[in-house]
């Protein structure tokens, strides 16, 4: 555990636009990790990017302060102007033996995340370790250190609540449409072509709904979303003579007055009688209040689904107690783990020793004595040897493990 270091450039101490710049494409992180390799004395390493943080898990007996700092980026040969490999080092982490493992533990349970819970970091990490193992970057003690990761975060997910109530409007708001169980082929309105509808619309397309009209006021981004969800796209002032219908609207646009009026939503109806979905996550609201309470509708909107929001985060920060309790067990449990470990590879010369003294004593120092016997004989020897073989082999195994958990209970 003594070599373990890590490196981190994060959501909380940079911008995510200059956190930008130390993030590494794949077709060049081979040539840089080796850049790393030949000229600092680092054994094993790994590369997390992500779009909150770029970090560096290595392995090296050099202290990491500043001037370690400054050569490790300066041989990654990441083209920094001067000015930002300053801003860079005031706003690196730096994380040392034990503390790293323990960061480490921390970030694939999603407790340094910009979201606490979101379970994709932990995806993220193993993506990345297994890039890097592929490459050679990594050995023996880092799939240990690998192995670990993956068991307390599965732990951390499974026996707290870190994870399962959703924080996101998005998904919130698709949770409630769902509840709603609406059919695959429902008339879904989506007005607005911008991030939130984008991600709801990726919910619903997976989701297998299909029947989608998209309408914004740039057409372009209306038809980039529409060619994705296998719609049809319009202008947002083609809204007025729109006269085929619809089960659901979802709208969110940048309006600071409501888009959607009476007079509008009576157009939109046609006639139709039916009870409506309305999913309203503009701010301020793009739908009128006359609309929904003179219609039959089921109305989602923003500010309910950023209250239920806040008590799920709220939730998922009361959990992080829970979580760090089994991250402090497992960080326990590795030491222990790691010592048999260290005992397994400083005796794993002990079985090719010991079978060389078999050969020796069989084929030369009592090989005329053995010669000699009948091949009854011979076989009962052979099978003696065979037992004392695997005993001399064993035998001293479990006296150093008894050992060492001896001296962990001390």
């Amino acid at each position: 555990m003594e070599y373990l270091k890590v490196i981190a450039f994060t959501h909380h101490h940079i911008d995510l636009k200059s956190l930008g710049k130390l993030v590494i494409c794949d077709q060049s992180l081979d040539s840089r990790l080796k850049n790393v390799q030949a000229e600092l004395p680092v054994s094993e390493i790994f590369y997390i990017g992500t779009c909150n943080r770029v970090e560096f898990v290595f392995l090296t007996k050099e202290k990491t302060d500043k001037e370690f700092v400054t050569r490790f980026l300066t041989v990654l040969d990441m083209g920094l102007p001067p000015e930002f490999m300053e801003r860079f080092l005031d706003s690196v982490s730096v994380y040392e033996n034990e503390e790293a493992f323990n960061h480490l533990l921390r970030t694939s349970c999603s407790l340094e995340s910009l979201v606490v819970g979101e379970k994709e970091i932990l995806a993220q990490i193993r993506r990345a370790y297994e890039n890097c193992r592929e490459a050679g970057f990594t050995g023996d003690y880092m799939r240990m250190i690998m192995e670990r990761v993956v068991k307390t975060a599965k732990e951390v997910y499974t026996h707290t609540n870190i994870s399962k109530n959703p924080v996101s409007v998005v998904s919130l708001a698709y949770r409630k449409l769902k509840e709603l169980n609406m059919c695959g082929n429902s008339r879904i309105l989506i007005i607005g072509a911008g991030e939130t509808n984008q991600n709801i619309a990726k919910y619903l397309n997976k989701h297998k709904y299909s029947n989608f009209s998209i309408f914004n006021r740039t057409l372009s981004k209306a038809e980039t979303l529409a060619e994705e969800l296998n719609g049809k796209a319009y202008p947002l002032s083609a809204l007025e003579d729109f006269n085929e219908g619809f089960d659901v609207i979802i709208t969110c646009t940048g309006s600071t007055e409501a888009i959607i009026t009476e007079e509008l939503y009576a157009k939109l109806l046609n006639g139709d009688t039916g009870k409506k979905v309305i999913v309203d996550l503009a701010i301020p609201n793009d739908v009128t209040p006359a609309v929904i309470h003179n219609n039959p509708v089921h109305y989602i909107e923003v500010e309910s689904l950023k209250e239920v929001a806040r008590k799920n985060i709220q939730e998922r920060y009361n959990e992080l107690v829970h979580a760090e309790e089994i991250i402090s067990t497992n960080i326990t449990e590795f030491f222990s783990v790691l010592k048999q470990r260290r005992i397994e590879l400083a005796m794993q010369e002990v079985p090719r020793k010991i079978k060389e003294i078999k050969n020796t004593a069989i084929n030369g120092v009592f090989a005329d004595e053995i010669s000699q016997m009948d091949e009854a004989s011979r076989e009962v020897l052979e099978r003696v040897m065979n037992y004392m073989e695997k005993k001399y082999i064993s035998v001293p195994m479990v006296m150093a493990k008894e050992i060492l958990v001896n001296q962990s209970e001390v």
